[in-house]
């Protein structure tokens, strides 16, 4: 689909197209089944019991017929984007000449929408491969403001996805994200610098906020992702599209009140006193 010899330069195809910056320049190598076997059984793992690091996942994956040895569950892990989820002080491989930012969120009571925005990518398991898909999130109501997905992990479908966002919605107080290279690249900092938003960012004694956008990610695997077997990256994207739709419109949240995201996001607030 993309052209490299055209008059219309790459970025531009990627845009009419719909895929990511980077995607354009991927190139995609064949990965054996055998791998893609595993690396959907890590994922489910890792959603079921986030705690568990390689040499553990190796011992679970061997006990049910898997043979594989830690340093390949490492480096699918790697693949995948995951890793084990437990309090030390580095949460995430970051990017060494990349700057980071402060965590802000401590004593932060986060109960309006807008307030704080979250992204973060996870692994999608399709029926022959995987993608990536992104997602923004706003804190208080739990509410999917924008998504992506694609075929490679870099910083260009991250900040697609939050620039569409804060066209539809404005900007946000505060973006938190983990340490990962896509965030913290010039890239992605360079949009909310330019827009004067906050900066914050997963560090030593903040690791419960993985947990919570773990929810999310459990959510739509267990709902949209495990329930199909997409064949192509098209469908994976249509498909995921639809049901984040439902996930904000239709579907009620226990920790909402039974409301469901658009509630809680478009719910009128309490005007402001009017000054004496």
């Amino acid at each position: 689909m993309i052209d490299r010899d055209h008059d219309v330069s790459l970025t531009r195809q990627a845009e009419l197209l719909g895929i990511s910056r980077g995607g354009a320049y991927y190139a995609p190598k064949p990965v054996p089944e055998s791998d893609l076997a595993l690396m959907r059984r890590i994922d489910a793992l890792h959603l079921e019991h986030p705690f568990m690091g390689a040499r553990l996942l190796r011992d679970t994956l061997n006990r049910e017929g898997f043979r594989v040895g830690r340093r390949h569950v490492a480096t699918l892990m790697a693949r995948m984007g995951i890793e084990a989820l437990y309090r030390r002080p580095k949460t995430t491989q970051r990017h060494p000449a990349h700057k980071i930012y402060p965590y802000l969120l401590r004593g932060l009571t986060i109960d309006r929408p807008n307030a704080v925005w979250a992204l973060d990518i996870t692994y999608i398991p399709m029926a022959r491969g995987f993608v990536y898909l992104c997602v923004v999130l706003d804190w208080a109501s739990r509410k999917a403001l924008a998504h992506r997905v694609s075929v490679a992990m870099d910083a260009g479908f991250c900040v697609e996805a939050l620039e569409e966002a804060l066209r539809r919605y404005g900007p946000p107080d505060i973006v938190h994200t983990d340490q990962g290279s896509q965030f913290t690249s010039g890239e992605f900092i360079e949009v909310l610098t330019g827009r004067n938003i906050r900066i914050s960012m997963d560090g030593k004694g903040s690791w419960r906020d993985n947990v919570f956008v773990e929810r999310l990610w459990r959510t739509v695997k267990y709902e949209e992702v495990y329930l199909k077997a997409y064949d192509s990256v098209r469908e994976a994207r249509e498909s995921i599209g639809r049901y984040l739709d439902f996930y904000n419109t239709r579907r009620p949240h226990s920790s909402l009140d039974s409301q469901t995201p658009d509630e809680v996001y478009f719910k009128p607030r309490p005007a402001l006193p009017k000054a004496a």
